[in-house]
């Protein structure tokens, strides 16, 4: 899978570019606060439907215009497709694949795969559990369309049993109602919860692995899926009747909250080096390097499951590595298409054995400068 060109018009800083990508490394360099990270931006907007650096749609326009555009276009299985994503304020996001217009962001996930590593990453393990839960969702939308639909879904009902909860503390005659309510919550989620574990079980075998290579061999890291239920086995049957009985003795409690208390919206993922919480004892360096394992991991079964590895974005990730950490991320990365920001570009430039395309961004312009070995030779 590689991306080939990449257009945008009025997003961010940019008025209006167009790129055409190398199918190896492409090395976006320039100084701080030029739009390096804006182009990557855009990429993963259109794997994945949304920034991931806000959640604000108007946030994304430029300075005094109305709205933006990105078009992408992309191998996937040696087929050529594009994707479209226009915004106008006080408008929905419309979405074009192949000049084909889609009504739902499920139906754009999955086309385009992607994994990005950024700073903002950091907050996987530095924040809170909800951080986690879209950092693990989002991967697993990419990789099965019907789990991003059972999100939605599931968020429907979670939405509408909270809705009861507040009536029935004013109404005590509503509670029989919420029977019903308990059991869709108990199918879908189980369907949820079922996948996350399963997915979390592979995750820690490539982990194991890229962790080894990544920190020398001196540290071994996990992720521990610790759901909001006390599930002993997790087949769907055991799953459905512990969250079935979970729901029912709390109901006071949650009525009393007006809040669902237990569910897959309550889930957490505990990252450990060491067999220790990362977030309590591990070092910048130790967080920064077990992101990037895990990054590396998700990549490696994205690869088993679709066939090809998925494009990688890495937004200033070679500056905060030692050599060794560097020359094992190249050499995992030589056969992915890879774009890298950077604010010195002259590790790169002295490498050799893969093709390198340099873009340097200044003030949202482009200027595209293509070495290969034997220029650098």
């Amino acid at each position: 899978m590689h991306i080939e060109k990449l257009k945008l018009i009025n997003f961010r800083n940019y008025e209006k570019i167009d790129i055409k990508f190398g199918n190896n490394f492409n090395i976006i360099f320039g100084e701080n606060a030029q739009g390096k990270t804006n182009i990557l931006e855009a990429i993963f907007l259109c794997a994945s439907g949304r920034s991931h650096r806000t959640s604000k749609d108007t946030d994304l326009i430029r300075i005094n215009e109305s709205g933006f555009l990105i078009k992408v276009e992309y191998k996937k299985q040696s087929m050529e497709s594009q994707i479209e994503v226009l915004y106008e304020k006080e408008q929905k996001k419309r979405i074009k694949i192949n000049e084909i217009p889609i009504k739902k962001i499920g139906n754009l996930i999955g086309n385009l795969n992607a994994i990005i590593f950024s700073p903002e990453d950091l907050m996987i393990i530095k924040e809170g559990p909800s951080e986690r839960r879209r950092f693990i969702d989002i991967t697993l939308s990419q990789l099965r369309p019907s789990y991003f639909y059972d999100l939605q879904q599931y968020a429907k009902v979670l939405h509408q049993r909270n809705i009861l909860l507040k009536d029935i503390q004013k109404n005590r005659n509503l509670i029989d109602t919420l029977e019903v309510w308990n059991m869709n919550m108990a199918i879908i989620g189980t369907k949820i919860m079922k996948v996350r574990h399963e997915f979390i079980k592979k995750l820690n075998k490539y982990i194991e692995e890229s962790h080894r290579r990544l920190a020398g061999g001196q540290e071994s890291l996990k992720i521990k899926y610790s759901p909001s239920i006390a599930i002993k086995d997790f087949d769907e049957k055991d799953i459905k009747e512990e969250f079935t009985n979970t729901l029912k003795k709390n109901i006071n409690k949650e009525i009393l909250k007006q809040s669902t208390l237990y569910g897959p919206q309550r889930d957490d993922y505990e990252i450990r080096l060491n067999d220790m919480s990362l977030k309590l004892y591990g070092s910048q360096g130790q967080q920064r390097t077990a992101v990037l394992s895990i990054k590396l991991a998700e990549m490696e079964i994205m690869k088993e499951e679709i066939g090809e590895y998925p494009v990688l974005l890495l937004d200033d990730v070679m500056s905060e590595l030692d050599n060794n950490r560097q020359e094992y991320l190249m050499e995992n990365m030589r056969h992915i298409q890879t774009f890298i920001t950077c604010t010195d570009s002259e590790f790169f430039k002295k490498r050799d054995k893969t093709e390198y395309t340099f873009f340097n961004i200044k003030k949202g312009e482009v200027t595209e400068i293509k070495k290969s070995i034997e220029e650098n030779n």
